[in-house]
């Protein structure tokens, strides 16, 4: 008989907020451009990058099975909010009620931006958590700073090279274009890079109480799948 899949403590908790901030980073942050001390931004990279702090929790603690469910149950989120996002939009509205315009402009994605929006997440989130998995191994769990933004380099500079030539390439001018991607991947890799600290004491807090420290020496990276073995 095999052995029962071990349950954890915090595991559907931190589950729950990753799907959180990835709906509102992607809900909210992509419909403004902002502009702070001459530097222009998407405003969803203020608070995109705490679902790539979580991915490394997740991926450090638990190992990359258990971040792949997570990964594809923020993509089932992700799916089902574009999907009611368009079906609301498109309801037509009710006589006395003006405010389909403003509507449409903040829910009213079109199909090339939602297909952007989940290519580029399942492509770096994958990325990130694959590099964080296996320079683990490489460094034999040692300097944990060096996955957090190891893996955010590569997981964020391809969720950046994915999403914005995908979804805006040819509506925005080039210059626009190559100063939001750049801006936007700098100040990712930098939120990763301070908030170092707090992945420690999170990291830290969750080895101690859950009794895991996992290491995907045996695993199959292959995302297409949500089999965990253990």
């Amino acid at each position: 008989m095999a052995a029962p899949i071990r349950s954890y403590r915090y595991y559907d908790l931190i589950l729950g907020a990753f799907v959180c901030v990835l709906l509102c980073a992607n809900l909210i942050g992509p419909a403004k451009i902002a502009e702070v001390h001459g530097i222009t931004f998407g405003a969803g990279v203020l608070f995109f990058p705490i679902s790539y702090l979580f991915g490394d929790i997740l991926t450090e603690v638990y190992g990359y099975a258990r971040s792949r469910r997570v990964i594809w149950s923020g993509l089932t989120a992700l799916v089902f909010a574009s999907l009611m996002s368009a079906v609301v939009v498109a309801l037509p509205p009710a006589r006395g009620w003006h405010d389909q315009a403003a509507y449409e402009t903040i829910f009213g994605q079109t199909p090339r931006i939602v297909i952007a929006s989940i290519t580029a997440f399942f492509v770096g989130e994958f990325v990130n958590s694959f590099v964080l998995a296996k320079m683990k191994i490489f460094t034999a769990g040692r300097w944990l700073w060096t996955r957090t933004v190891g893996s955010t380099v590569c997981g964020e500079g391809v969720d950046t090279l994915v999403f914005y030539p995908v979804a805006f390439l040819g509506v925005w001018s080039p210059r626009l274009l190559g100063d939001v991607m750049l801006a936007n991947y700098i100040a990712k890799v930098l939120w990763e890079v301070l908030a170092t600290p707090l992945t420690y004491r999170i990291v830290a807090f969750l080895k101690r109480v859950e009794h895991e420290d996992y290491y995907d020496r045996d695993t199959d990276f292959t995302p297409f799948s949500l089999r965990v073995t253990r």
